[in-house]
């Protein structure tokens, strides 16, 4: 406006709120204004100048814009302050027309804006997952990978009740070594008199925040079973948020947060939308598990009909052939060569029928109805059978605890064992086996050593001389009978381990840790909300040392 005075640009720049800064050629800082100075967390100007900034100053910026950047020219860097504290730029630079020697850039501080978009993407990922993984073990794996990623906490672990509501299995994790007895040193620390907030999690059904966890743990002996491992984790806060199905808890979700680092309610509206994916996944879960239990009552129904539609028609034919040829014997009269010979074709035939038949159903008859008289005595009766067949020779060692698992685990177990030694006979060309079974520090531990060929040569396609394929491999070399042992072992939170040597045998490794009793989760109360309530994430408890 004509008149009035000329505003200095030295004050404009001195006034706004986005960062200015000069740079020289080699990148380092020449001139700030002030609103620069406070983003690099600096106190003055001069502490600044002649540093080198983090302005990568290429003459055409090859950095892809964001999904929602609107500015392909923005580039985002990182910056840490003197004082540790991380921060996201975006920036932009340009020629100054008075040097050439030198670019002006103009940035702003982008951390939460960066923070939020990466927490939406790993919320989408992880929706990703559900349906892409293969089991359940492996989704909540990708769900705890995700946040310690997104959020950079020190770990996650994801523990879910089972179908009675009274037991917790540890069934997946991200941060922390991965240990078959956490559960029982748990346990042992709960038994001493140590408070486990996830109970009060489970109860409470709403996130529980505990600030400074690891010091009070560090000062109660009661915690001693677990210090030592908990102790090679970095950090400091605990929170504990439910995983909510159809109104009931079906799990936790714990996130352990490095020093330093704020648990704010954004940071909890995160971690329940994770639960909420992971509690997705749990029911999912539990819907296919009902799904299959439903067809593998169907199919024994099946086998049932077929055995009265087949199997008994035919022992009834030879039971009628039987009658009549005891008619002839009754006369007194001789019985002619032709229909005693007819007679012996028709039972001959009907008989290799029966057994025929009776061979392919007792294979899937046979587990449920051995389990129901315990683990060791089936795996007893399968062995003798695979002796009697194939003259391999077998160690059998069991240990003590084999009658205190639970039935379905027992099945699982039975079968895992049973494809294990399948995969012997039919592929091996092993003249022993031993065979270990037993229950050890809460955990159930199988293995199955053999003296064959090893896995090179199976099918034609080279399996690794020497080494482990964990239980989440997904190698090429791995078949259908792998694969199926390796998703039982995961259904329970368990690994499955080969090792194997050309010409030395293969030996099969199968932990399990068994669940850990939770007696103080009472029922869930009816017409509870599906998911976690808003104002249960932004307001949760808070309890000290």
């Amino acid at each position: 406006m004509s008149g009035s005075p000329a505003v200095e640009w030295r004050d404009v720049v001195a006034a706004t709120v986005d960062g200015l800064a000069v740079v020289d050629r080699v990148g380092r800082f020449v001139q700030l204004n002030p609103a620069a100075v406070a983003l690099c967390g600096a106190r003055r100007e001069a502490d600044l100048v002649g540093t080198p900034s983090p302005f990568a100053l290429a003459e055409r910026p090859t950095a892809c814009p964001g999904l929602l950047e609107d500015q392909p020219d923005e580039q985002v860097v990182h910056w840490v302050t003197d004082s540790g504290t991380r921060r996201e730029f975006a920036y932009r630079a340009r020629d100054l027309p008075a040097d050439p020697e030198l670019k002006v850039v103009s940035f702003r501080d982008v951390t939460d804006e960066g923070h939020r978009y990466r927490r939406v993407a790993a919320i989408a990922r992880t929706s990703v997952a559900l349906a892409s993984e293969g089991s359940l073990g492996s989704t909540l794996d990708a769900v705890a990978r995700q946040i310690v990623r997104t959020d950079g906490l020190a770990g996650v672990q994801i523990l879910i009740l089972d179908s009675t509501g009274r037991e917790l299995r540890l069934m997946g994790s991200a941060g922390l070594r991965r240990w078959d007895s956490f559960l029982d040193r748990l346990l042992e620390c709960r038994d001493r008199g140590a408070r486990l907030y996830m109970l009060d999690t489970l109860r409470e059904r709403k996130p529980i925040v505990v600030p400074h966890r690891w010091a009070e743990i560090r000062s109660d002996p009661a915690w001693e079973p677990l210090r030592d491992y908990l102790g090679k984790l970095r950090w400091d806060s605990f929170v504990s948020v439910p995983l909510m199905v159809r109104g009931r808890a079906e799990g936790v979700l714990n996130a352990y947060f490095a020093p330093g680092q704020d648990i704010g309610g954004r940071t909890l509206e995160f971690l329940a939308a994770m639960a909420e994916q992971a509690a997705l996944a749990v029911d999912y879960a539990t819907l296919l598990q009902r799904e299959r239990d439903g067809a593998r009552r169907d199919e024994r129904q099946r086998l049932a009909r077929d055995l009265h539609d087949s199997i008994v028609q035919q022992v009834f034919s030879i039971g009628m052939q039987a009658n009549a040829m005891g008619v002839l014997g009754a006369r007194g009269e001789p019985v002619p060569a032709r229909a005693v010979q007819s007679f012996a074709n028709e039972v001959g035939a009907l008989s290799r029928t029966v057994l025929a038949d009776l061979r392919a159903m007792v294979h899937e008859l046979r587990p449920s109805s051995t389990i129901q008289l315990g683990l060791t005595e089936a795996v007893n009766t399968l062995v003798t059978s695979i002796e009697h067949r194939t003259g391999l020779e077998f160690q059998l060692r069991f240990g003590r605890g084999l009658d205190t698992i639970d039935p379905e685990l027992a099945e699982d177990a039975y079968r895992i064992l049973a494809e294990a030694l399948h995969n012997v006979v039919k592929h091996a060309e092993a003249t022993s086996v031993t065979l270990r079974l037993g229950v050890h520090d809460h955990t159930l531990t199988a293995s199955i050593c053999d003296n064959g060929r090893g896995l090179r040569g199976r099918d034609e396609r080279p399996a690794p001389s020497e080494g482990d394929w964990g239980i989440g491999t997904k190698d090429r070399a791995e078949g259908y009978g792998l694969t199926t042992m390796r998703e039982r072992a995961e259904r329970w939170g368990g690994t499955m381990r080969i090792r194997s040597r050309a010409q030395r045998g293969t030996t099969v490794r199968v932990v399990i840790p068994l669940p850990v009793q939770v007696s103080e989760v009472p029922p869930a109360a009816p017409n509870t909300p599906l998911t976690v309530p808003l104002q249960a994430a932004r307001g949760p408890s808070r309890r000290g040392c």
